[in-house]
């Protein structure tokens, strides 16, 4: 192979490296949700959306390229001092995107550090004109002031800050534990009312409950003395109208009136009967209608009225009847 011919082989193998050289550096590839900034000689040319791009070679130059997406970051805990001079250590959480790459890259130098500085800034001036307790209980309040302020101070940066919490708000120890007592204090508080409450309304129940079985039952007997009370009154209607419907003789009523004698002295403890005086009566009528003496009339409708003396009982009738002595009503000892 003659020289001319290495030297045309070498000439083609530095044209096709140059050419290689070219296409790499003037076709770029944007993948989404980024974007790049195209410098020519120098100068901002333009921002390269996603996808196929094409640069003039050695003239135009491409930046790194910026997230468009948006970020989260979180910065370390900050001390900040609050309106009744203590210190309390915040987290913070900052949402933010670019939405403008050329600003975001000629208008700020580090915005990430500006934002970070920005929200420590921020929170110390909002935070600082609030208590303790304020700050505790004022989350949204706060967060709300700090995305405004963030907002507005990075939005010639091209980025728009979406959402700024608090992660947490760490006050002292001394103050933790005077807290944690305070808290145990109004729990036991809250506990010792419901107890209370619980125990009165139990009571109140209880005697509701008592009232109304109280009520139930004094209905109850009520009407069973009236049901009662009815049902005599009806028994006494019944028999009054029977005996009147069979007109009994002088005969039958003694004889009933004696069937009602033991009556008067059920139980084992009494052994002494008084006999009411007008029993005598009716004792002389059995005596007449069942054992009539010669010459004297039966006892009866027309009889005339006996003599007031009680004969005496025969002992085997008392020992019958349970009795050791029988003793008309008005006697001696």
């Amino acid at each position: 192979m003659s020289a001319g011919t290495i030297v045309g082989l070498i000439a083609l193998v530095i044209v096709i490296i140059f050419v290689l050289v070219v296409i790499s550096r003037a076709v770029r590839i944007i993948p989404q949700s980024q974007s790049g900034i195209v410098e020519r000689l120098g100068r901002y040319h333009k921002t390269l959306q996603p996808g196929l791009n094409i640069l003039v070679p050695f003239i135009d130059r491409l930046r790194p390229l910026i997230d468009m997406r948006e970020q989260v970051v979180s910065f370390p805990p900050q001390p900040v001092i609050t309106e009744d001079n203590l210190v309390v250590s915040i987290d913070t959480v900052v949402y933010f995107q670019v939405t403008d790459a050329r600003a975001a890259t000629y208008e700020i130098a580090n915005y990430l550090g500006a934002v970070e500085q920005l929200t420590t800034t921020t929170l110390r001036n909002v935070v600082g004109g609030l208590n303790l307790e304020e700050a505790l209980t004022s989350r949204d309040n706060i967060n709300g002031q700090l995305r405004i302020v963030l907002d507005e101070a990075t939005g010639k940066w091209g980025i728009r800050v979406g959402r700024v919490e608090l992660k947490a708000i760490d006050p002292p120890l001394s103050i933790q534990d005077s807290m944690e007592k305070q808290m145990r204090a109004e729990r036991d508080k809250r506990a010792a009312i419901l107890i209370s409450e619980g125990t009165k309304q139990s009571a109140i129940l209880e005697a509701e409950g008592a009232r109304q079985s109280d009520i139930l039952r004094a209905e109850g007997e009520a009407q069973a003395a009236v049901l009662r009370a009815n049902g005599e009154a009806e028994a006494i209607k019944t028999v009054f109208a029977s005996i009147h419907e069979g007109n009994p003789d002088n005969k039958l009523l003694a004889y009933q009136y004696l069937q009602t004698l033991p009556k008067l002295a059920d139980g084992s403890a009494n052994k002494l009967w008084i006999i009411p005086s007008e029993l005598t009566e009716a004792l002389k009528g059995i005596g007449g209608a069942f054992t009539p003496k010669n010459g004297e009339p039966t006892p009866g409708a027309g009889s005339p009225a006996a003599p007031s003396a009680l004969p005496e009982i025969p002992a085997e009738i008392a020992a019958a009847l349970g009795y050791t002595k029988i003793k008309p009503e008005g006697s001696g000892d």
